[in-house]
């Protein structure tokens, strides 16, 4: 009766171990395509987790077995302890427990958590303890409320998102009415431009009082001579030509003040 029992507890253990190793080899994997495949997508990722919930729910199933002999019944006890390097332990263990000693054997063997999480739980127990049930109670429904909120929100992201833009598409005003009009009335009018006047009447005998204030032509042409030092179509007012200047045949266009801005009515 015992040799079967152990046979089968042995059995137990190697399928047990197998399927964890289906289960560590299938986390590797998808760890590997997450940091390496930059066009991953999301059926994939849904994919993986699906392979790694199945692997998970047939390891419980093969815990609830009634074959399966229940392990919370089994006893370890450390037959030798050593502070040297052991490899077959490190090979078992893939490298990560090269020695099995009396600094490691308690925290591979232990049963309770450690003490500095023991005390955490303790510590959130007390709290939780303090709290009244209507206060839990309200506590529990505001939790429930952003639960729910949040599952609305990630079931049709894609429809609330199309409806927002198309609301900001249709109320976002891309220009200013105003700006607009006053840039018309500017360009085809001169509204608000500062318009260039001639300067007023002055007193008779002021200099530089010619033909532009009177009723001339508002073109003049001005012709320097060769070497005669006299200037031809201009008014008495006309400056005369300075002494020591090369004399050249340069026609000048002076144009009216009162038609230079396009603006002028």
């Amino acid at each position: 009766m015992q040799q079967r029992e152990e046979k089968q507890l042995e059995a137990s253990v190697e399928s047990l171990i197998s399927r964890v190793a289906h289960l560590k080899n299938a986390l590797h994997s998808f760890i590997y395509k997450l940091e390496n495949e930059y066009e991953l997508t999301w059926p994939s990722v849904l994919d993986n987790f699906a392979l790694l919930s199945g692997q998970l729910n047939t390891i419980n199933k093969l815990l609830r077995n009634e074959k399966t002999p229940s392990f919370r019944q089994q006893v370890i006890i450390p037959l030798l302890l050593s502070p040297d390097r052991d490899e077959d332990l490190a090979k078992l263990t893939e490298q990560r427990v090269p020695v099995f000693s009396h600094e490691i054997v308690p925290d591979h063997l232990r049963t309770k958590p450690d003490p500095e999480v023991e005390e955490q739980e303790k510590q959130l127990s007390a709290e939780a303890a303090r709290i009244g049930p209507e206060v839990a109670q309200k506590q529990i429904q505001t939790l429930n409320k952003l639960c729910s909120n949040l599952l609305e929100k990630l079931s049709n992201p894609r429809d609330d998102r199309d409806a927002d833009n198309a609301a900001l598409r249709l109320n976002k005003q891309s220009f200013n009415p105003a700006d607009t009009n006053a840039l018309v009335a500017a360009v085809g009018f001169g509204k608000g431009l500062s318009k260039c006047r001639p300067p007023g009447p002055v007193a008779p005998g002021h200099p530089g009082q010619g033909n532009m204030m009177g009723g001339g032509p508002s073109l003049q042409q001005v012709t320097v001579g060769g070497g005669s030092g006299q200037l031809q179509g201009m008014g008495p007012g006309a400056p005369q030509q300075q002494p020591g200047k090369m004399p050249s045949n340069i026609k000048t266009n002076i144009k009216a003040a009162s038609s230079m801005h396009p603006y002028n009515r």
